[in-house]
């Protein structure tokens, strides 16, 4: 008997010691949301593949909210906002989009790739291990070790049905992206080599489109 209550009390010690060496997954990514909110800015290559089409370009972003892309497929492409107004230029049609953001609605935060779109993400998703705490690497022709997660929805408003997200085990920095919606649109996103605060200036934020396109503006609200 005696024996029998000493081996019960070992088994619930070693238990408790696994228990203590597991992170849960809402856990870790919230210390990569606490990551990212150290960063005052960084600038990344990415390139985003949606069926047969691939875009890449270079992302540009400063705390808290200034956020351009520079495109290099399509080329000369521009999509900045600099804490006021969202503006794309989209060189094929020769046109400008704006559209002014009032800051109150969250829209600046709409990046994944930074502190406050990692925390909206994990309020409006379910966060959880794709396959486990242990790294990983990130596909079959990388050695990359990376943690991976699968995000799903928690009301069917969201426009993603789940996305997957790796993050480097070194870093804590995004490495990929995989958006699903729920008709079953695919959206990969890469992103590579990260230059972390660079003492970006706001002057990298201001764009002026070439004067002979065509200006449509509040085009997200226009019938």
């Amino acid at each position: 008997m005696k024996k029998g209550f000493i081996s019960i009390c070992a088994f619930f010690v070693s238990a408790l010691v696994f228990a203590q060496n597991i992170t849960t997954a809402s856990a870790y990514f919230k210390t990569v949301s606490e990551y990212y909110a150290t960063i005052k800015d960084y600038e990344v290559d990415f390139e985003i593949k949606m069926d047969n089409k691939e875009t890449k370009g270079k992302i540009s972003y400063k705390a808290p909210d200034l956020l351009r892309l520079d495109y290099s497929n399509p080329e000369e492409q521009v999509i900045v906002f600099n804490g006021d107004t969202l503006t794309i230029y989209l060189p094929e049609s020769s046109a400008v989009l704006q559209q002014h953001i009032n800051p109150s609605s969250g829209a600046a935060a709409a990046n994944a790739t930074t502190s406050q779109g990692l925390s909206l993400l994990s309020r409006y998703y379910s966060v959880a291990y794709e396959t486990g705490q242990e790294a990983e690497v990130l596909d079959d022709e990388s050695d990359e070790k990376v943690i991976k997660f699968i995000l799903t929805r928690r009301n069917s408003s969201e426009a993603f049905k789940y996305i997957k997200i790796a993050i480097n085990a070194q870093t804590k920095l995004i490495r990929r992206m995989e958006a699903v919606t729920p008709k079953g649109e695919q959206f990969l996103f890469n992103f590579y080599d990260y230059q972390l605060n660079l003492g970006l200036t706001d002057q990298r934020f201001i764009y002026d489109p070439p004067s002979s396109a065509n200006n449509y503006n509040n085009f997200l609200f226009s019938e």
